[in-house]
């Protein structure tokens, strides 16, 4: 029977030396071989207690970081004498025991308990799906109703879902405070960036098979990680969920009309059931409201407000991060809105110029109201984020309002230049481009909104001349980055924004991935990729973007394309590497890995692009 050896290995010193260093970010890389989970039973315990033992000698200040979980893991393992593939499970308990005391010190009522639909009898289950998730009928042929009876009992919400989109908007909503959660090793080493990372509470226990289809789990474990209770008070890890739920509470319909009220009387959007019983005049208004109202991250004006806390403390991560919140002024607030209403107002008119179809899963506005109607209210929305700044000048100052003011012009203009050369480009008879072209494109699209968010958060807190350059830097490396990752997102199907795989290319928009593959084809294959971006060339949809995705494999652009994400991550990390304070270098790590998210990718021969990016 395998059992788990005594060790003397310094875990503490180990996660230090993680913490310390420069190399401590996750890099794309397969890891499906590091996903087994232990057999049998006993040594499952024995592993999950040593893996307890090790995290009540954690400093639990700050999160732990996957690479830092990783590394920490490793060791165990390797003392323990069990092979690499546990890796990712061990992971998984070091996380649970990390937080376990602060989610058994959490209220159940502001519990969320996640389940599976893979516990279900895959044959014959009764139960329906509605917007979140497994409606159980608690028929009793499956674990998932005695779960979610014990759970219910105790005051959990309950959600039976996969993957942590939905997990992070209902946490963000401010109805619960920490997860208890089951989940197969492949959606929990996706969860481990996005909620962890985000130093949510969160006790996972693992399915014993990825299957998907009538899989099972330690039901002891399951039922006392439900039952985790504890009265005495506990060390709080510092956590961005704060200043998350700020940042999207502000475009609450009633918080937003309270920070910048509506000039013209009317009921909302939402409240009619015909536009045209609208006051002309008041549509606008009450159109503009409504979108800002709708969807979205809220990552930047996140970034601001976690810019200016860092800067100032960083208390509102801390264990008091609510009262911290509470004395933040209106007018950091309104500032900081003001970077969201310029981004929904370039949506609007970038939905336009696309003509997409939808936004936030409903129909665009230029399709809702019609082109002359959304151009007037996005323009509408440019104002209303000046105004929200340039009418604070005397609780912000004049030299931090002008600033501001600057910044977010320089912004918007640079915006603007590279949309209009995305536009050139689609409407030119001539549609190759080189890689260097459209990363210039991207540097002037994407990056500027970055640089706005973090550079109002730095006016706000003060003095603010030592971190122009690094800033701008530290964003335009992730605004390229992103930009990158979101035109592979484009082939993976991005459920955010994207309904189908390959819309940049039926939509005629240029990208990077076109220019690699110009760059790579021989010209008979270039000559065929142009003429398969010309949309009046009677091509079938599904044809045009089969072909266009074979010859970018042929050319090897996907695997191209995350070598450039590589290198614009390294670069904007070893940026946040020389950053102080302390507070503000974790925050610049925090938006690397979460907005730089990237999906494992099959290993690949690839070409270095240095020489010819240079």
């Amino acid at each position: 029977m395998a059992t788990v050896s005594e060790t003397n290995t310094d875990f503490v010193a180990t996660a230090d030396e993680a913490r310390d260093s420069s190399s401590r970010r996750s890099r794309r890389r397969k890891t499906s071989h590091l996903k087994s989970v232990p057999e049998p039973l006993e040594l499952r315990e024995q592993l999950r207690l040593r893996c307890r033992e090790v995290a009540d000698r954690l400093d639990k200040s700050t999160p732990l970081t996957k690479d830092q979980m990783e590394s920490i893991a490793r060791q165990l393992l390797a003392d323990a004498g069990q092979p690499e593939s546990f890796v990712g499970w061990a992971m998984v308990m070091l996380a649970s025991e990390f937080w376990r005391e602060q989610v058994a010190a959490t209220d159940p009522s502001r519990r969320l308990f996640l389940l599976p639909h893979c516990l279900k009898h895959a044959e014959g289950c009764p139960a329906d799906y509605d917007e979140f998730g497994l409606d159980c009928e608690t028929c009793g042929a499956c674990s998932i109703a005695d779960f979610r009876g014990m759970a219910e009992k105790m005051g959990y919400r309950v959600l039976v879902a996969e993957g942590s989109p939905i997990v992070l908007k209902i946490i963000v909503s401010g109805y619960v405070d920490a997860i208890v959660g089951v989940a197969c090793l492949n959606v929990l080493e996706k969860a481990i960036d996005k909620v962890l990372l985000a130093g949510i509470p969160c006790v996972a226990v693992p399915l014993l098979s990825s299957d998907c289809r009538n899989t099972s789990v330690d039901e002891a474990w399951v039922n006392e990680a439900i039952q985790l209770q504890q009265t005495q008070p506990v060390e709080r890890t510092r956590s961005y969920v704060h200043l998350m739920r700020a940042a999207a509470n502000m475009f609450d319909p009633d918080e937003l009309e309270r920070l910048a009220p509506r000039s013209r009387s009317g009921p909302r959007l939402s409240d009619i059931d015909d536009i045209e019983t609208l006051d002309a005049i008041a549509a606008t208004e009450t159109i503009g409201y409504d979108f800002l109202s709708k969807g979205g991250k809220h990552s930047r004006p996140f970034i601001t407000l976690a810019v200016h806390d860092a800067l100032t403390g960083g208390h509102a991560t801390g264990p008091d991060g609510q009262r911290a919140l509470a004395e933040i002024s209106d007018s950091v607030r309104r500032a900081a809105m003001s970077i969201e209403t310029f981004h929904k107002a370039s949506l609007v008119h970038d939905d336009i110029e696309d003509d997409d179809k939808f936004r936030y899963g409903e129909m665009t506005m230029h399709r809702r109201f019609g082109i002359s109607t959304a151009i007037n209210v996005g323009d509408y929305l440019i104002g209303l984020g000046y105004r929200l700044v340039s009418r604070e000048a005397g609780t912000l100052g004049a030299e931090a309002t002008s600033a501001i003011l600057d910044g977010l012009a320089d912004a918007h203009m640079k915006l603007s230049e590279g949309q209009g050369a995305e536009l050139a480009w689609r409407d030119s008879s001539k549609k190759m481009l080189t890689p260097l072209d459209a990363l210039k494109i991207y540097a002037l699209k994407t990056s500027p909104a970055f640089e706005a968010a973090l550079m109002t958060g730095v006016h706000l807190a003060g003095d603010s001349e030592k971190y122009r350059q690094p800033m701008k830097l530290f964003a335009r490396n992730v605004g390229v980055a992103f930009q990158i990752l979101n035109d592979l997102k484009d082939w993976q199907g991005d459920q955010n924004n994207k309904l189908v795989s390959g819309a940049d290319v039926l939509g005629g928009r240029p990208t990077l991935l076109l220019a690699l593959a110009c760059e790579g084809l021989d010209e008979q294959d270039r000559a065929e990729l142009e003429s398969l971006f010309d949309s009046g060339s009677g091509i079938e949809q599904g044809i045009r973007v089969a072909r266009v995705r074979y010859l970018y494999e042929k050319a090897g652009v996907f695997e191209k394309a995350n070598r450039l994400v590589d290198k614009h991550q390294d670069r904007a990390e070893a940026i946040a590497d020389e950053i102080e304070p302390d507070e503000l270098r974790r925050l610049l790590y925090y938006l690397v890995d979460s907005v730089l998210e990237r999906k494992e990718e099959p290993a690949v021969k690839v070409v270095d692009l240095e020489a010819s990016l240079s």
